[in-house]
């Protein structure tokens, strides 16, 4: 478990250094797996209709509900890897 945290720590880093910005999909599929495997199942208020940024973020976090943080983790080195 230890070894992929470490991996998940450095993909997060990594996701900072990306040579192009990803395309908002792809964007809100790291946000969703990032909070997943960092926080586990959504348990936040859904945000209001003003705030579509928010609302999009929220809806694609909690498509994730259920799913195992490892999961989640893995799925997100392997983005970020793709990315890279």
């Amino acid at each position: 478990m230890s070894d992929l945290k470490s991996k998940f720590e450095a993909a997060v880093a990594e996701s900072k250094n990306l040579s192009e910005r990803p395309d908002n999909a792809t964007l809100l599929k790291l946000y969703a797996l990032y909070k997943q495997g960092s926080v586990g199942d959504n348990t936040e208020k859904k945000p209001g209709f003003g705030d579509m940024v928010g609302r999009a973020k929220w809806d694609a976090w909690n498509g994730l509900k259920g799913t195992d943080a490892q999961v989640a983790m893995q799925q997100y080195i392997d983005l970020i890897e793709s990315l890279s």
